[in-house]
């Protein structure tokens, strides 16, 4: 293969992953024109129409989606090798993409950096926050952060942070006008804070459990969020009950700013993983970081 024939198929691959041409451009450092000049080459060498184009989008035709599917994996390895190489250097370099939810950006991922970086100025990392379960390979990323719960079966997962607990809260001027519940059940007669789920964008259903008793609550209130700090900031203005991660509301429920409320019911979940696909050739510096996270009880 010629060297501008795999300079055509990195810029098809760009331009088929971002569905678009000016951030594809932006990605390879060339222009919108020069970039969509090499796709028509390749695709008039291949004599196939591979991409899609309209004034608002590019998607790939079932042909451009067959190249892609070859191509991802295939550059994706191409890079991982590349980058192995920096084991060669006296210290470990080069950047890390990882996707995370933003309670475990804040809790995980920025105190261990906090730590490690400075010791070597060589690594870089980026951290995108998005509360979805992201596609890595879509999304160019090395690693992501999820619940482990959510980490899918053929990923390698490494636990970073401990079990998780939720709690339900409510203002003092709330209570101050409403009864305690004194079961889950109850809670369909206050005014809750729902969640919407990032990934189905579904209402999330308070889920309970006691002696093994499991009980799941669709609870109704006037305000929604997508993002627990804003349930928080809801429940401190006693506009209802928020039910949210324990490690953010236990400051305020000290402070006497929050009141917490079936705590018998409140079951631990699966802390935080670290996931990233098995095929994944590890860097010196990616497998440093995913040691500096590992979660070590005790």
């Amino acid at each position: 293969m010629r060297r501008d024939e795999l300079g055509e198929l990195a810029a098809f691959l760009a331009v088929a992953e971002e569905r678009n041409f000016t951030r594809a451009a932006a990605r390879l450092g060339t222009s919108q024109s020069a970039l969509s000049h090499t796709v028509r080459r390749l695709e008039t060498r291949l004599g196939l129409r591979l991409l899609v184009r309209t004034t608002r989008s590019v998607a790939p035709t079932e042909a451009g989606e067959r190249l892609l599917e070859t191509l991802a994996p295939a550059f994706q390895e191409i890079e991982g090798k590349i980058a192995a190489l920096g084991e060669l250097r006296d210290k470990p370099s080069g950047t890390i993409r990882i996707t995370s939810g933003e309670h475990a950006a804040h809790s995980i991922l920025w105190p261990t950096l906090e730590r490690l970086l400075p010791q070597y100025p060589d690594i870089k990392v980026e951290i995108t926050t998005d509360q979805s379960l992201t596609d890595l390979a879509a999304g160019r990323y090395d690693a992501g952060v999820r619940l482990g719960e959510q980490v899918a079966k053929d990923m390698v997962a490494v636990r970073i942070g401990p079990d998780l607990r939720m709690v339900v809260v409510g203002s003092p001027a709330y209570f101050a006008t409403h009864p305690k519940p004194r079961t889950p059940h109850d809670l369909t007669a206050h005014a809750c804070i729902n969640l919407r789920l990032p990934t189905l964008g579904g209402l999330y259903a308070w889920e309970f459990e006691q002696d093994g008793r499991e009980v799941n609550v669709r609870v109704d209130g006037p305000l929604t969020f997508n993002d627990m700090s804003l349930v928080i900031k809801a429940a401190l203005a006693g506009m209802g009950l928020g039910y949210v991660m324990e490690d953010k509301a236990t400051p305020l429920i000290d402070q006497g700013l929050l009141i917490p409320v079936l705590e018998e019911w409140r079951p631990p979940f699966p802390g935080y993983h670290l996931y990233y696909p098995s095929r994944r050739q590890p860097t010196p510096a990616f497998a440093l970081l995913v040691e500096a996270l590992r979660y070590r009880s005790g």
